[in-house]
C-alpha cells in the first residue's frame, strides 16, 4: 500500500512539472527545441574492420582494394591506416583506429589495406589482440617483379625530391651475390612474413590472392575472395574492362569508371637478364617453403 502511494504521489509532480513547462511556453510563444530529426545513416557507424589486406607491398593490394568496394556489402578504408605496424599510431588505441575506417551499416564488411603489414614483426600479434577472428587477404605476384617494382617506387620517389638513389644492381647484388641485407628483397621472403602470421591465425583464416592472375583476369579472383569474406557474390564480369591504352582492366559500376592511378603500369627500372637470373635461383626455395605453406604453387621466376 505504502509503495502505491508513493509512486502516485511520484506520477503527480512529474505531470505537475510537464504542466509548468507546457504554461511557459504557451505565456511566451516560443516553443522549447526539438530533438533534431535522426539522419538517413542513423544505422551508420564506424566499425573495426572484419577484414585486412595485410600486403604484400607492390603485390596488387591498391587493385584488390578498389574491386573490393564494387561489392554493395563492402566499405573500404580509403588510406593506408599503417595501425599494426608504426608504433606511435598503435599508442593511439584501438578508437582512433576505429575513427579511421568508413561508415559502415550493419551487415556490411569492412576492409582495410595496408601492405606494411605484412612484414612488420609485431603486426600479426597486434591484430589478433584486436580480433582473433579476423580474415586476413594477403595478395602476391612473383618476388622478383615485386622486388623490381618496389625499387621502381622508391626511385621514382627519391627523384621527385631531386634525391639520388644507387642503381638496382648496386643495391641487389655484392660481388655478385645476392645482397641479403637489402630490404626490398627481404620483403619478397614471403615465407618468413607468414610464418610469423600463421603462428597467430589458423591457415583457414588467411586467402592468398594471385595478384597477376588478378590483373590478367580479375573476376575469377574476386569470386573467390568473396566466398572466402562469406558475402553474396555481387560483383560480375561486366564490372570490369580492359583498358588497351593503359594495359590493365578498369572497374565500371553504376555508369562510370574508374582506372588505377598513373603510378600503376610504371615502366620498371632496368635489371639485366644476369642479374635476374642469380636473383631468382637465390629466390628458389624461399618460394618452394612458401608455396609449402600456402598449399599452392605459382609460376614464378
Amino acid at each position: 500500500m505504502l509503495w502505491t502511494l508513493l509512486l502516485a504521489v511520484l506520477l503527480l509532480l512529474l505531470l505537475h512539472a510537464q504542466l509548468h513547462v507546457c504554461l511557459r511556453e504557451l505565456r511566451s510563444g516560443t516553443p522549447s527545441p526539438r530533438p533534431a530529426p535522426a539522419p538517413a545513416n542513423a544505422s551508420a557507424t564506424q566499425r573495426l574492420p572484419g577484414a585486412i589486406i595485410i600486403g604484400v607491398r607492390k603485390g596488387g593490394t591498391r587493385a584488390l582494394l578498389e574491386m573490393l568496394s564494387l561489392h554493395p556489402d563492402v566499405e573500404v578504408a580509403k588510406a593506408e591506416v599503417h595501425f599494426f605496424n608504426l608504433d606511435d599510431n598503435y599508442r593511439r588505441g584501438l578508437g582512433w583506429y576505429r575513427a579511421q575506417m568508413p561508415l559502415s551499416r550493419p551487415g556490411q564488411l569492412t576492409v582495410e589495406k595496408t601492405p606494411g603489414y605484412f612484414t612488420a614483426p609485431l603486426a600479426p600479434g597486434r591484430v589478433r589482440a584486436m580480433d582473433p577472428g579476423a580474415r586476413l587477404l594477403l595478395i602476391v605476384r612473383d618476388p622478383a617483379e615485386r622486388l623490381v617494382s618496389d625499387y621502381t617506387q622508391v626511385l621514382h620517389n627519391r627523384r621527385q625530391r631531386g634525391k639520388p638513389y644507387p642503381p638496382l644492381e648496386e643495391l641487389l647484388l655484392r660481388q655478385g651475390r645476392v645482397n641479403t641485407a637489402y630490404k626490398a628483397l627481404q620483403r619478397s621472403l614471403y615465407h618468413q612474413h607468414l610464418g610469423r602470421w600463421l603462428a597467430r591465425f589458423p591457415r583457414a583464416q588467411v586467402h592468398v590472392v594471385d595478384g597477376e592472375a588478378l590483373i590478367r583476369d580479375p573476376f575469377p579472383e574476386l569470386r573467390r575472395v568473396e566466398r572466402f569474406l562469406e558475402l553474396p557474390p555481387r560483383i560480375a564480369p561486366d564490372n570490369f574492362y580492359f583498358n588497351a591504352t593503359k594495359g590493365f582492366y578498369c572497374l565500371l559500376s553504376a555508369g562510370h569508371d574508374k582506372c588505377l592511378d598513373e603510378s600503376k603500369g610504371r615502366p620498371h627500372a632496368p635489371l639485366s637478364a644476369q642479374a635476374l637470373r642469380t636473383l631468382c635461383l637465390f629466390l628458389r626455395e624461399p618460394n618452394r617453403r612458401f608455396f609449402s605453406m600456402v598449399g599452392r604453387t605459382f609460376a614464378w621466376c
